[in-house]
């Protein structure tokens, strides 16, 4: 699970849990959902991510940012976007997110992303796609649908063209191996560590919707 909140939020941080059927080798979404005040749990910090070598946002010369959700992967994804949105050196940086989900009710963070396109309408564009579900008349006449888990023609209408400068352009891709293969090809592991632990993810070349 992801924060949300910023990094700097002091002495707490927020995560964006949703709770599923408790079911084998699963459920922790549903338990974590019904702990009460005061209880806690036991918990570690992920591995810091490397990008391109780094795991730095900053002084990356990013000047359009794609962010491609895949459901519950939106949450890293929203950290991020609160990152570059309140850091001044990054405010040249224009953000491109794409939310991918199921139906309307399944769109997670919906108001707090559309709040942040009317503070930022400059620097932030964020598209919403339905697999299962189509625009109705009763629909938010601000908020159009595209439809599909993706396709070349989204790839051109809601992320950053990558043009002749690729440095100045990152892609971020979020949600289950499955969606992330789809748009920028699959995601392998590292060999096990010395204490039988899975190895840490590794991104292969990039392939699928993005190449």
């Amino acid at each position: 699970y992801s924060p949300i909140s910023h990094p700097n939020m002091p002495n707490k941080f927020e995560l964006l849990v949703k709770a599923y059927y408790e079911q084998p080798g699963g459920g922790v979404g549903a338990y974590l959902c019904g702990l009460q005040p005061g209880d806690f749990i036991q918990a570690k910090v992920k591995s810091e991510r490397l990008m391109h070598g780094s795991a730095s946002l900053l002084n990356r010369g990013w000047k359009h940012v794609g962010l491609v959700a895949g459901g519950t992967g939106i949450a890293p994804l929203y950290q991020l976007v609160q990152l570059f949105l309140n850091d001044p050196s990054l405010e040249t940086t224009k953000l491109y997110v794409l939310s991918i989900n199921c139906r309307k009710e399944d769109i997670l963070l919906k108001a707090e992303l559309d709040q942040l396109v009317s503070k930022y309408p400059e620097r932030i564009k964020v598209t919403y796609s339905l697999t299962q579900e189509q625009q109705s008349d009763d629909d938010n006449v601000d908020t159009l649908y595209e439809h599909g888990r993706g396709s070349v023609d989204m790839v051109r209408k809601a992320l950053p063209d990558p043009g002749d400068d690729n440095a100045s352009v990152m892609v971020f891709v979020c949600g289950k191996d499955g969606f992330v293969e789809t748009w920028g090809g699959p995601v392998g592991r590292a060999p096990p560590l010395e204490n039988s632990s899975k190895g840490p993810k590794i991104q292969g070349p990039l392939l699928g919707l993005l190449k």
